[in-house]
């Protein structure tokens, strides 16, 4: 009988065989017996000699690093900066400086504010806010109303027309649509002589006429911007205040009113800004008769009523950006708010 191998037999502290585990005391492995517990070393190994083991790398090995996460908005950076910062920033020098015509000279100077903000300047910004204002706030309510509507209906279909017409009618604006209205409320207009409103005190061409015109733009906006809202109202807050005895005029008066709040409020910030800023409707119906800041800085640019007068319209700009962000930052915290109810 051939002896076995002397390396088959393991002898006292002899390294367990590949594969298989040395029970320690009471049955237990040393990978179960916990950190504590000292694995028994081959002998001839580098820890049984006494030579450090050669440090391993913790975690994955490094890779390259990843690439700066601004460099995915850097084009969108790149055209805000062309196209509104180089547009803004002339916008500034032009509205504070004065260059002299005969020695080519240029100073800064705080005349052209002051001017932007004194007799029928003032008036036509006056004028635009009141305008856009009173237009944004009709809007508001007309287009909550409709949209409302739109959302509890149980027809897809007219949810998609509903949603198609306002997608259309709020870009349908500038000449063709003052030429629609004149067509069909100016002086001799289709409805105006079926319906005698002439008889009545209407006047197209009026401030009540710009408002009704522009109504007609804001309101189908005003859908387009308030529907996702309306659909981020969750049914069982309804169903909970129905449960608990509330009515349906209590439940907008403590839910979703205050909920919807900021989002009618960002929606009535956009209305103001499409109607502070329309030009060419206005341009085309009224002329000089209303007054409004659009109105006066076109005047102002192409030299209609006084010459040298550019900067004062860069000025007038200048004043329009500044009521711009004012009422924005009204919207923003409210925004932010509201934002963790609408997820």
């Amino acid at each position: 009988m051939t002896p076995a191998h002397p390396a088959a037999a393991p002898g006292p502290g002899a390294a367990p065989a590949a594969g298989g585990t040395a029970p320690g005391p009471g049955g237990t492995s040393p990978e179960a017996s916990g950190p504590e517990t000292a694995r028994p070393q081959a002998p001839g190994s580098a820890a049984a000699n006494g030579t450090p083991a050669a440090p391993r790398a913790a975690g994955r090995p490094r890779g390259p690093r990843p690439a700066r996460p601004w460099l995915g908005a850097l084009p969108l950076l790149v055209f805000a900066g062309l196209c509104f910062g180089l547009p803004a920033g002339a916008l500034l020098y032009g509205a504070v400086t004065r260059t002299d015509p005969v020695a080519g000279t240029t100073e800064f100077t705080g005349e052209h504010l002051s001017r932007s903000l004194q007799g029928p300047y003032l008036t036509s910004l006056t004028g635009s806010v009141q305008l856009s204002a009173l237009t944004a706030a009709l809007a508001t309510v007309l287009g909550v109303l409709i949209a409302q509507a739109v959302v509890t209906s149980r027809r897809g279909a007219l949810r998609g027309a509903v949603l198609t017409a306002s997608g259309v009618l709020a870009n349908f604006g500038g000449i063709p649509l003052a030429f629609a209205f004149v067509a069909t409320l100016g002086i001799s207009g289709v409805v105006t002589e079926i319906g005698h409103l002439d008889a009545l005190g209407w006047n197209l061409y009026s401030f009540t006429g710009l408002t009704v015109i522009y109504l007609y733009f804001l309101v189908p906006l005003m859908v387009l911007v308030v529907v996702p809202a309306l659909d981020g109202l969750r049914p069982q807050w309804r169903e909970a205040a129905l449960n608990t005895g509330a009515t349906a005029w209590q439940f907008w008066r403590h839910v979703g009113l205050p909920v919807l709040a900021p989002s009618l409020l960002g929606g009535f910030v956009l209305l103001f800004g499409s109607a502070f800023a329309a030009h060419a409707t206005a341009a085309a119906l009224v002329g000089g008769s209303v007054p409004l800041v659009t109105l006066k800085i076109a005047d102002a640019l192409s030299g209609n009523v006084l010459v040298g007068q550019e900067n004062v319209a860069l000025a007038l700009s200048l004043d329009m950006i500044v009521i711009a962000g004012l009422v924005m930052a009204v919207y923003l915290p409210l925004q932010r708010r509201s934002s963790r109810w609408l997820r």
